[in-house]
């Protein structure tokens, strides 16, 4: 399963060329990542309450067609879990008509926030502690 919010380009999000700045791909990505987590039943403060923290370790992002005022996108979101103690985050960012506008990969990890060190398994933290882990897309 992947995990798709709806967000509106903003005027006041446009660089002097009249397109979506390029800094503010990444705040698209971050809100799909948390409203993700949200709709899994995990939102932000009840992560934090079991003493961890996602981290992002890395991000590469693609730009691919340029948004424009106005234009509505989805943001996807989808958790790719393996072993050890990072995982990916997959996402696009995309026009309602289809259109891919970027491409972004995400390397993380959980932290404990005492420790200060990533946990061993993050899915299996994830999935512990989600109402719908199945939204994580996992």
């Amino acid at each position: 399963m992947t995990f798709a919010t709806r967000v509106a380009v903003r005027a006041y999000e446009l660089d002097t060329q009249g397109h979506l700045n390029q800094a503010v791909y990444m705040q698209y990505a971050e809100h799909a990542r948390w409203e993700c987590l949200r709709a899994a039943g995990l939102p932000g403060d009840k992560l934090l309450a079991t003493g961890v923290g996602p981290v992002t370790l890395e991000t590469n992002l693609k730009f691919r067609r340029e948004l424009r005022g106005g234009d509505e996108v989805d943001v996807t979101c989808r958790f790719v879990f393996g072993d050890g103690k990072t995982f990916r985050i997959e996402q696009e960012i995309r026009r309602t008509d289809g259109t891919v506008a970027a491409e972004i990969t995400s390397v993380c990890g959980l932290l404990d926030l005492t420790e200060r060190r990533l946990l061993h398994s993050p899915g299996d933290h994830f999935a512990s502690l989600a109402e719908r882990p199945e939204t994580l897309g996992g």
